[in-house]
């Protein structure tokens, strides 16, 4: 009995640490949306969630301790919302739900596209477990790609790139608006005709 009320009380304190990371993490975005993700302040994150900066430390031990949390946490959010999707049967209009599902929720969060696909934050290098889940995100993209007859590296980034520059050109000059990434489909038809035209040629 003794071992497994042991373990249900480790549990209990394993599933409030997580909630209290969780809650750590929900503020530290609040604060990127407000002051964007280079300034974000452990003492202002403190005393956000009403703790002295030293207790912050015992969750996070470094300012990239925490951007690496949030960048696993963009990306669960990124991963759950794509793993939502319904997509279609038939591969080019599936890549086009993926990369335009991407494109939108990169558009809703300034601050947390930033973090996830930019690198505004001088050292930080996401870890090798955070990482993965952008990998993940990518690996789906890749996949439906290749389903859609696109299998050439570079025309690959050309896709990949293209999605990128859009949502950028939309943030900076037309927030809100979708003067550029309008254009999405079109030019992923562009792009896999292309792809398709010269594996055909060679």
């Amino acid at each position: 009995m003794n071992v497994i009320a042991d373990r249900s009380m480790a549990d209990k304190v394993t599933l409030r640490r997580q909630a209290k990371v969780a809650s750590i993490v929900a503020s530290a975005w609040n604060l990127a949306r407000e002051n964007g993700i280079a300034g974000v302040s452990l003492h202002a994150l403190a005393r956000d969630v009403g703790m002295r900066q030293p207790s912050l430390y015992e969750y996070f031990d470094s300012k990239h301790a925490l951007y690496d949390a949030m960048f696993a946490d963009g990306n669960r959010q990124l991963l759950a919302r794509l793993g939502a999707l319904k997509l279609p049967g038939q591969p080019r209009a599936a890549l086009k739900a993926y990369l335009g599902t991407l494109a939108a929720f990169a558009l809703e969060d300034p601050a947390r596209y930033e973090l996830l696909f930019q690198r505004h934050v001088p050292d930080y290098t996401p870890s090798p477990e955070s990482y993965a889940l952008a990998g993940e995100v990518l690996g789906g993209a890749v996949a439906l790609m290749n389903d859609a007859g696109v299998t050439r590296q570079g025309d690959i980034d050309c896709i990949v790139a293209l999605t990128a520059g859009l949502v950028d050109a939309q943030l900076s000059n037309d927030p809100g608006g979708r003067r550029w990434t309008r254009h999405l489909n079109r030019l992923i038809d562009l792009l896999v005709d292309d792809a398709i035209t010269r594996s055909k040629s060679t």
